[in-house]
């Protein structure tokens, strides 16, 4: 198989995969070791391409950066006006920093099929945990969510860190254990998303400027545009899902694909 045929269908398992609590990081490894799509470029490779899902959650939300935008520049960040910039900075940093500070070792430690598994499980077992435990909601939508729940949820982003957690998964968790419905934290998810994406995906490109070559851009650029393509068909209808299918269900698709793999492939 040619390694555009690879870049496509990597990027269609991205576009699918990016919006559920399912991991999509762990989709792309597990995928691209079936397909030996491997290497430091591969890495770099599964990273940048989320790019392309992550506009299309641009194209979605883009009323409300905007709106959120104009609050910053007019230093107008009253509660009445729901959530600002400093809610989503209070989520983004605890995982940033933890990124910044150990990007070397999730790369060269956990982007491979076992740890995957490890967290597709575990993973799933925190839904689970999360979805029977959680709290009355005082935050029905992402409005009411309020600066102890923003930063709670960015501590359980951290968990994303390690491929196969899921960063919807985790936090859509952590909004549930912290009393926010799950509405709400899908759509705080979905909305902090673009920014910790993008950041990451580019100080990737950077750290690997010196490892790729102008053929493992144009891969990436294929890559980004079939995720991109896929998710904006399929954005809507799975952030629909997402907020109203229980968490358990994903858990138990989780348990599945990680059972399969171990069989099919590790075992």
């Amino acid at each position: 198989m040619s390694d555009v045929m690879k870049a496509i269908i990597l990027g269609i398992v991205e576009g699918l995969t990016e919006f559920l609590p399912v991991s999509s990081t762990g989709h792309l490894i597990l995928a691209g070791d079936l397909l030996s799509f491997e290497g430091d470029a591969a890495i770099t490779f599964k990273i940048v391409i989320q790019l392309g899902a992550v506009m299309a959650v641009l194209l979605l939300y883009w009323k409300r950066y905007l709106e959120i935008g104009t609050n910053m520049v007019k230093m107008d960040f009253s509660k009445n006006k729901g959530l600002n910039v400093f809610h989503m900075i209070l989520a983004m940093l605890p995982a940033l920093i933890l990124y910044l500070l150990f990007k070397d070792t999730i790369k060269s430690r956990l982007f491979g099929p076992t740890p995957v598994l490890i967290g597709l499980v575990v993973g799933g077992l925190l839904m689970i945990i999360a979805a029977r435990n959680r709290r009355t909601a005082t935050a029905d939508t992402m409005d009411g969510i309020n600066y102890k729940q923003a930063f709670g949820i960015g501590l359980f982003q951290c968990l994303a860190l390690w491929p196969g957690f899921s960063r919807s998964g985790s936090t859509i968790s952590g909004g549930l254990l912290l009393g926010t419905s799950q509405k709400a934290a899908a759509d705080f998810t979905f909305l902090i998303s673009v920014p910790v994406m993008f950041g990451a995906s580019l100080l990737d490109l950077y750290d690997s400027r010196d490892l790729l070559s102008s053929d493992d851009l144009v891969l990436m650029l294929i890559g980004f545009a079939a995720s991109f393509i896929v998710a904006m068909i399929a954005v809507v209808t799975f952030i629909k899902l997402i907020k109203c299918l229980r968490l358990e269900w994903f858990a138990l698709y989780r348990f599945i694909l990680a059972t399969l793999f171990f069989l099919i492939v590790i075992h």
